[in-house]
C-alpha cells in the first residue's frame, strides 16, 4: 500500500471547526469532515482576528472613491486596514503548507466574485472582487491546492484539488530529505500523473531532474517545484490521459493478444468520446499489472494520487466530466 505524506491545509474556520460565523454557525462540510484523519488542518478565522465578535453584524465589500474598502454596514466600521493587516502578518508567518480551503463568497475569505457595492448600505452590487483574506491567500501562493466550499461540491474539482494537495505534500517530504536520489524517485513515480496533466511540463520536469547545468540541490529542487506546481494547475484533459493509457499499453505489448490490445485501443476512443470514464480503462491496466507483475507501472501515482479512503469523495453518479467548464478562465 503505497505511503502518502500527510498535506498541512490551511482552512476558514468556520468550516467544521468552530461556530464563528456571523450568526454563531458553523458550516457543514462531509468533504471536510472526511479529510481531517488525512489532513492536518490550521483552521483560521480571519474576521475574528480582526477584532470582530462572534454573533456579529456582517461585512461587505464597498467602493470608497474607486477603492474597494471592507465595511460594516450597520456601524459604519471600517475594517479594511486591520484585514489587510492581519492577512500579511498571518500568511507571512506560516510554516510550509501545501493547500488552502477558504469560505465560498466571502467578503473576508473568499477567493473570487465577491459582490462589491456602491455603499455600505447600498442593496445592488456594483462590481465583483476576491475577498481580503482570500485575494491574499491567492496572490501569496498562486502555486498551491486553493479551493472554496463551494467549489468543492463539485466532485471533479474535488480530484484534482487532492491530486495537486498530495503531489505537493509529497513533493515537500521530498525537497526536505535533500536527496538527489529522492528527486529521481519522485519523477520516475509520478510521470504517468504529470504526463496527463502536462506533457510540456513533464518534459521540462525530467530535464530537471537529469540537470545537465550542473545546479546544486537547493537550486535544482526550486527550479523543480515551480515547474510541478505549472503542471498541476489545471486537471487533465480526456486526449491527455488517452496519450497516457497509450504509453501505458505499450508496457504489456508482448503479453496481450490481439484481441485484447484491440479491445483496449476501441475503450481509449470510446473514453476520448465520453462513453465510458477512464475508470474502466485503469481498471483494465491495474488488472494487467497484477497478472504481468509489471513494478514501473504499479508504482505509478497516477493509478493512487492520494489515499484510497478518499477516492468515493470524489465520485458519484454524475458524468466524469460535469463541471469542466469551472476551471476555464480560472485565475489562480
Amino acid at each position: 500500500m503505497r505511503q502518502f505524506a500527510k498535506p498541512k491545509v490551511v482552512i476558514s474556520k468556520c468550516i467544521e471547526f468552530d461556530h464563528c460565523r456571523y450568526d454563531g454557525s458553523m458550516i457543514p462540510s462531509d468533504f471536510v469532515k472526511a479529510l481531517k484523519p488525512y489532513v492536518d488542518f490550521l483552521p483560521v478565522c480571519a474576521e475574528m482576528e480582526t477584532g470582530l465578535a462572534v454573533p456579529r453584524d456582517t461585512v461587505r465589500i464597498v467602493s470608497v472613491d474607486g477603492e474597494i474598502r471592507l465595511m460594516q454596514p450597520a456601524t459604519n466600521l471600517d475594517v479594511t486596514d486591520k484585514m489587510r493587516d492581519f492577512s500579511s502578518r498571518f500568511l507571512a508567518s506560516l510554516p510550509e503548507v501545501d493547500g488552502f480551503i477558504l469560505k465560498y463568497r466571502s467578503p473576508s475569505c473568499g477567493m473570487k466574485d465577491i459582490k462589491v457595492y456602491s455603499s455600505a448600505s447600498g442593496a445592488g452590487a456594483i462590481s465583483k472582487a476576491s475577498g481580503f483574506f482570500g485575494g491574499a491567500v491567492v496572490s501569496s501562493f498562486p502555486d498551491l491546492a486553493i479551493e472554496d466550499e463551494g467549489r468543492l461540491r463539485n466532485f471533479n474539482i474535488r480530484e484534482h484539488f487532492l491530486t495537486k494537495l498530495y503531489a505537493l505534500a509529497s513533493f515537500r517530504k521530498v525537497r526536505s530529505e535533500c536527496e538527489v536520489s529522492g528527486l529521481i524517485q519522485f519523477q520516475e513515480t509520478n510521470k504517468f500523473l504529470l504526463m496527463a496533466h502536462s506533457q510540456k511540463e513533464s518534459r521540462i520536469l525530467g530535464n530537471i531532474v537529469a540537470n545537465h547545468e550542473g545546479l546544486n540541490y537547493s537550486k535544482q529542487a526550486a527550479l523543480y517545484r515551480e515547474h510541478l506546481a505549472k503542471a498541476l494547475h489545471r486537471p487533465p484533459n480526456a486526449a491527455s490521459k488517452a496519450n497516457v493509457f497509450m504509453h501505458c499499453l505499450g508496457y504489456f505489448k508482448d503479453e496481450l493478444s490481439l484481441p485484447e490490445k484491440e479491445h483496449f485501443l476501441q475503450s481509449i476512443k470510446r473514453y476520448k468520446d465520453k462513453k465510458i470514464p477512464s475508470t474502466a480503462l485503469l481498471a483494465m491496466l491495474q488488472s494487467w499489472t497484477a497478472r504481468y507483475g509489471e513494478e514501473y507501472v504499479k508504482n505509478q501515482t497516477f493509478f493512487e494520487p492520494f489515499p484510497e479512503e478518499l477516492v468515493e469523495l470524489c465520485r458519484d453518479s454524475q458524468c466524469e466530466w460535469a463541471g469542466e467548464e469551472l476551471f476555464l478562465g480560472r485565475g489562480i
